[in-house]
Order: structure tokens, then sequence, then C-alpha cells
């Protein structure tokens, strides 16, 4: 089967946020090993079109 994983923290962001090292990288190799990346560049589609509420 196939996952989908989204997330707005770039990958280099997940070792903070996991915060120990050793198991960021354990779930990182297992996410990217054969998997196709696309990371999105450029504004906030949201704010292009005023639709954030902050």
């Amino acid at each position: 089967g196939s996952i989908i994983v989204t997330s707005q923290i770039p990958v280099q962001g997940w070792y903070d946020i996991i915060g120990e090292k050793t198991i960021a990288d354990a779930i990182l190799d297992r996410l990217i090993h054969q998997s196709h990346r696309i990371e999105l560049q450029g504004e906030s589609m949201r704010k292009k079109r005023g639709i954030n509420k902050e």
C-alpha cells in the first residue's frame, strides 16, 4: 500500500520536534527510503487569497 505524509515542518526540523536523534533517524529512514518527496516553495495560498483568519 501507499502512505502519504504531509508536514508544514521541513524534514531537517523533525529532529528538533522528535527530540531524540536516534529515534528521529529511525523514523526518517523508514519514511524516506524509496519515497518521493515534494517540497513546496513560495508564499502560502491562504495568505494570497486572504483565507487566513489571523
